[in-house]
């Protein structure tokens, strides 16, 4: 069994579905359960570390999507020795910034990211704990397109496969410049039966 193989493993045991969040109906995907037993998130990270060693060498910044993905990215920047560059929702960050504008469901959100962090010369890795629907993630990946700064690799922690986000992404990514190739990757992939299987609170 690999170390991806055991770790996905690790997570599923350690996840919990919690019902009615954040409205009736909903059932939320907890990861917060991983944080309570050290040796889970050591794994994890180690992981993490690994696939973009593997995947990503030349790596020069994470940039992590608001706010779960702030868990990990600092703690995987200073093991690869790189940048750790958080993009927020509007009006979260100080100084001047970069935004772009993407479309809801219902209406319109923004992220952004702090100006002159990144450069044209940076190799960026994109992450966040779970792809779901695909909007922030997305929406990172056509920030820094706007930049001109080439994403190297989309990292997750976890995949919802049965929902949009993987197609989402993959067309953000098609209108990078250049001859940029993006990698998609994600360390457990959970389908929709397999929602069933986690326990619930």
């Amino acid at each position: 069994m690999t170390s991806e193989s055991k770790v996905d493993q690790l997570i599923r045991k350690t996840l919990e579905v919690q019902p009615d969040f954040p409205k009736q109906g909903v059932y939320f995907l907890d990861i917060f359960p991983l944080f309570h037993d050290p040796a889970v998130i050591k794994s994890i990270t180690d992981e993490i570390v690994q696939k973009i060693k593997e995947l990503s060498p030349k790596a020069t910044a994470i940039v992590a999507l608001e706010a779960r993905g702030f868990l990990f990215a600092p703690i995987v920047a200073m093991e690869l020795g790189i940048k750790f560059v958080p993009i927020r929702k509007t009006g979260k960050l100080p100084g001047k910034v970069e935004n772009f504008t993407y479309q809801l469901e219902y209406g319109q959100d923004t992220v952004e990211i702090q100006s002159g962090v990144l450069k044209e010369s940076d190799s960026v890795v994109i992450f966040d704990d779970i792809l779901a629907t695909g909007g922030t993630a997305s929406a990172a990946v056509s920030l820094l397109t706007k930049l001109n700064i080439p994403c190297s690799l989309c990292l997750f922690v976890i995949e919802l496969s049965y929902l949009t986000g993987r197609a989402k992404l993959e067309e953000s990514l098609k209108k990078q410049s250049g001859s940029h190739s993006t990698v998609i990757h994600s360390i457990s992939l959970i389908s929709a039966e397999e929602i069933d299987d986690i326990p619930k609170k």
